[in-house]
């Protein structure tokens, strides 16, 4: 569409001219259980109060919506065909700054199936309608008229009416019920309750007489973290309570909400548990009180994305209400989803960048100050190894694609900013942070947060204004650490050099720090290095020896391990102070090959882990070396989220970095060790659940596949294993895969569980089958079709892709490139971004792919900057996997 996608210089200039003073929005969603084309679209009434720097001056609004019935500026009536365009309202003749200007926009807005703007979910299980909002990074034009970017702050005051009984939501509290009974077309009340919520049951709605949902204002915060969540939710309520220091007490309304269908399997005391320990430690550590009066979790179908941090209406995935039985892990990455979240609510909701450059001054701190309270004030204190072995490894992935960015990004419109919610601003930014607390202090650097809060609530900063405040705090000046850390890009690697003397004591260790040649940038790092060895020859490695020390340049030399006896593993990075790539020394790496998992520390054990998947990543270690150390180590890891991490990495090795005539050889012999160590697992534990969901995923023999069918019809049986039905869907996809069960059989499945759940679990079982019929059918449904919801989209791509059907998908590799600009431009970006990425070719793994990959990009020039992202991503990583696999197939030549 026309000025959909805004562009930097028009918000700047936006910006310039405008200043918003507020918004009533009133929708009107009893459509939404309505059927067929009465359900499509919503009334959407917004009156917008602004101001003009300039007398005269021309802007517009946003607004992406099937059609306009009404607008008015200022008492005038404008003809909405001449002013809407479909994705921008014109705006002429403003008054100037000493007059405030009032826009209404009458609008009928559209429900959506791809998670953008107002998703409306129908649930296959009862027939219930749900719906909620998600709009960032500019989605909220989606749903009502506004100024569509981060820096036009202003209070929203919404009245929502919907169908009777349905619980309804937004940012600030209910308004307080007046005797007035207004429509759609009301003005909200201003008056707000003083209601706090019990400790359990279910919340009933309150309404007015007309079914219609009035909040107060709320503070001053952007458009893309309103909110409206509406329909017949399980909703369960409880109070955070705390004293301030000024003696008076801070009651904050808690709400946590899901589907009725999910009712049974939700686990609110949890959710609750982790949110009060969240918010006494924000609260102790950043001396500004949580500002948006309520705070509500909902769990909604269909998301996108993990979770969204709207002020006092948090959405997250229902995937995170666990249907079935699931490992710690799982719990730790709620947990840690629900911290993120809560920072936000300080880095970004009270104070917000400017405009998507600095993404990262509220994803980069959600990131880390999340993996902080987590590990200090929750039952999740191995979070750091989590963050060292998972989310750094997302962050290095990102940083050698030819797309990295700076921590602090170029973003020149939306497009850019909806591909840079990536793992350099979240997981590097996170990491680069945890750098920078080493470097400045702990307390300095919370001061500075605290500083940053007070100067800058309810406005917008860019990346001076918090070095500012860092610098006041620390006394170091950060312009250096900034051009370094933020303002470049690429991931270093610190290798160490030992020498010893002739009673075998180190000479001299130092650490030789590289840059790959197209991001030369050299770093400085303060880091930890570890020396390991054994107690007595069967024993762990432990570490007898650590030095702190700050890399600058090429070769740094860590004085204070200048006379320590010999180690067996020297570890660069201990204590994952800084943000690296480790190397070994020959002797280090030798050590880890015959003993990793003597590794007794198990954050060290977790960076060992790391360290060998990047050589393996890079070419430098055969993937079968690898898939050898998961073998024969794995089953000692006690971390549990680590052991996802191996069994995923492990997959990845077998699907792209392994030699192709040696793959199925590897496929068996890891089959059979996931079935060792599923035997061998405690009964009933997480880890063994990990290794039953492993050992499916590469299932590849008829005896593999007799076992899994016997355990879903209970004629086969290991102990504490429990089949429930997440798990069952888990053993009938490879079991679909390759055609050991029919269609009948999965539409038998779903019988059993016709819950939302299992349709995405059957649609993505139904692709698996190896059937050029399934295939062309999948295709068509994704990408010559737009009637799938985003959930159905990705399950599709997901059953699309087996590794073993690679014969049966080469027909599409050249489709793919066929049509991939067609569908970038007839979609939505969410779900174009899923067909761009999740349709790629990459399992056809052939030098044909990749030069078939590179004459797109060379002939589409002109092509939108970031669907060519997209594509010149995928095809750094085929590239990566053929370099990989060369690699392999040298390891496999040597005698």
């Amino acid at each position: 569409m026309p000025g959909e996608n805004l562009s930097r210089e028009e918000a700047r200039e936006r910006a310039r001219l405008l200043s918003v003073e507020g918004y009533d929005v009133a929708l009107d969603l009893r459509s939404a259980v309505a059927q067929g084309e009465a359900a499509r679209t919503f009334r959407s009434r917004t009156t917008i109060r602004f101001r003009c720097a300039e007398p005269g001056a021309a802007t517009f609004a946003d607004l992406v919506a099937p059609a306009v019935t009404a607008v008015s500026l200022n008492g005038r009536d404008l003809d909405p065909a001449e002013v809407f365009d479909g994705t921008r309202i014109a705006l002429e003749g403003l008054e100037g700054p000493d007059a405030e200007n009032v826009l209404t926009v009458d609008a009928q807005c559209a429900y959506s199936r791809t998670g953008e703007g107002m998703h409306r979910f129908v649930d296959p299980e009862d027939g219930e309608v749900y719906l909620y909002t998600q709009y960032e990074p500019a989605d909220a034009r989606r749903v009502f008229a506004n100024f569509e970017q981060p820096d036009l702050k202003a209070p929203f005051t919404f009245s929502v009416t919907a169908p009777e009984g349905w619980v309804v939501l937004s940012n600030s509290k209910r308004a307080a019920k007046t005797a007035e009974t207004t429509g759609t077309e009301g003005t909200a009340e201003t008056t707000e309750t003083t209601e706090t919520a019990g400790t359990e049951g279910t919340a009933e709605p309150e309404e007015t007489e007309a079914g219609t949902h009035r909040f107060a204002p709320t503070r001053p915060i952007p458009t893309y973290i309103t909110a409206v969540v509406a329909g017949p939710y399980h909703m369960v309520t409880d109070t955070y309570r705390r004293t301030l220091p000024d003696g008076t007490t801070l009651e904050i309304p808690l709400g946590a909400l899901c589907r009725k269908g999910l009712a049974k399997h939700f686990d609110p005391d949890d959710i609750f548990t982790v949110t009060k320990q969240g918010l006494d430690f924000f609260h102790d550590h950043f001396d500004y009180p949580y500002p948006f009066g309520k705070y509500d979790q909902a769990f909604v179908p269909e998301y996108n994305i993990g979770a969204m941090e709207n002020p006092g209406c948090v959405t997250f995935r229902e995937e995170f209400v666990f249907r079935g039985k699931v490992t710690s892990a799982s719990y730790e990455r709620r947990a840690n989803v629900i911290l993120h979240e809560m920072a936000h609510m300080w880095f970004g909701d009270l104070v917000t960048m400017r405009w998507w450059d600095d993404l990262w001054l509220k994803e980069s701190f959600a990131d880390f100050m999340g993996a902080l309270s987590l590990v200090e004030a929750t039952r999740f204190t191995n979070g750091w190894i989590t963050f060292a072995n998972g989310r750094k490894a997302w962050a290095y992935r990102a940083d050698q694609l030819p797309s990295t960015h700076p921590i602090t990004a170029d973003i020149r419109d939306l497009e850019d900013a909806k591909l840079n919610f990536d793992g350099i601003t979240y997981a590097k930014g996170a990491s680069v942070l945890k750098q920078l607390v080493a470097y400045v202090g702990r307390e300095a650097f919370l001061e500075g947060a605290r500083r940053y809060f007070k100067r800058h609530a309810y406005g917008n900063t860019e990346l001076s204004d918090l070095l500012s405040v860092l610098e006041e705090t620390s006394g170091r000046d950060l312009s250096a650490w900034s051009r370094a850390w933020l303002e470049t890009a690429g991931v270093n690697s610190l290798t160490p050099q030992v020498t010893y003397d002739a009673q075998d004591r180190i000479t001299e260790l130092s650490l030789l720090q590289e840059a790959a040649p197209a991001r030369p940038e050299l770093r400085p790092h303060r880091v930890a290095v570890g020396l390991y060895r054994r107690q007595d020859a069967d024993g762990a490695l432990v570490r007898y020896a650590r030095a702190e020390v700050d890399v600058s340049g090429v070769r740094t030399v860590v004085d204070e391990l200048a006379g320590a006896e010999r180690p067996e593993l020297v570890l660069v990075n201990d204590d994952d102070l800084t943000y690296c790539k480790i190397r070994f020394d020959a002797s280090s790496l030798e050590t880890l090959r015959a003993r990793l998992g003597d590794v007794a520390d198990p954050l060290a054990r977790a960076l060992c882990w790391s360290a060998v998947w990047g050589l393996t990543r890079d070419g430098l270690m055969p993937a079968r070396d690898y898939l050898g150390l998961v073998l024969r180590f794995a089953g000692r890891e006690s971390d549990v989220g680590v052991l996802q991490s191996l069994h995923a990495q492990a997959r990845t090795a077998l699907t792209h970095y392994t030699e192709p005539g040696w793959r199925e050889l590897g496929a068996r012999e890891l089959a059979q060790g996931a079935l060792h160590e599923l035997r061998l697992a405690e009964p009933g534990s997480g880890h063994q659940l990990s290794w039953a969901r492993f050992f499916a995923s590469v299932a590849s023999t008829a005896a593999d596949f007799q076992l899994l069918q016997g355990l879903l019809e209970g004629t086969a049986r290991i102990d504490g294993l429990e089949v429930d039905q997440e798990l069952r869907w888990t053993f009938l996809e490879p079991l679909a895969a390759h055609d050991v069960v029919d269609e009948a059989a999965l539409d038998a499945e779903l019988a059993r569980d016709d819950t939302a759940s299992g349709k995405r679990h059957h649609v993505r079982c139904l692709a698996a089958r190896p059937s050029p019929v399934v295939k062309a059918r999948a295709w068509q449904d994704v990408v010559e079709s737009d009637a799938l919801s985003n959930a159905l989209v990705e399950a599709t791509i997901s059953g699309l892709n087996q590794s073993g059907q690679r014969e049966l998908l080469a027909p599409y590799a050249p489709r793919y490139f066929e049509a991939v600009e067609r569908v970038w431009r007839e979609r939505s970006i969410e779900i174009g971004m899923a067909v761009v990425k999740g349709l790629f070719p990459m399992l056809q793994g052939d030098r044909a792919t990749l030069e078939a990959a590179d004459t797109w990009l060379r002939e589409h020039p002109q092509a939108a900057p970031a669907l060519r992202r997209l594509v010149s991503e995928e095809r750094d990583d085929l590239a990566r996997a053929l370099r990989a696999q060369a690699c392999d197939a040298a390891a496999g030549e040597k005698p």
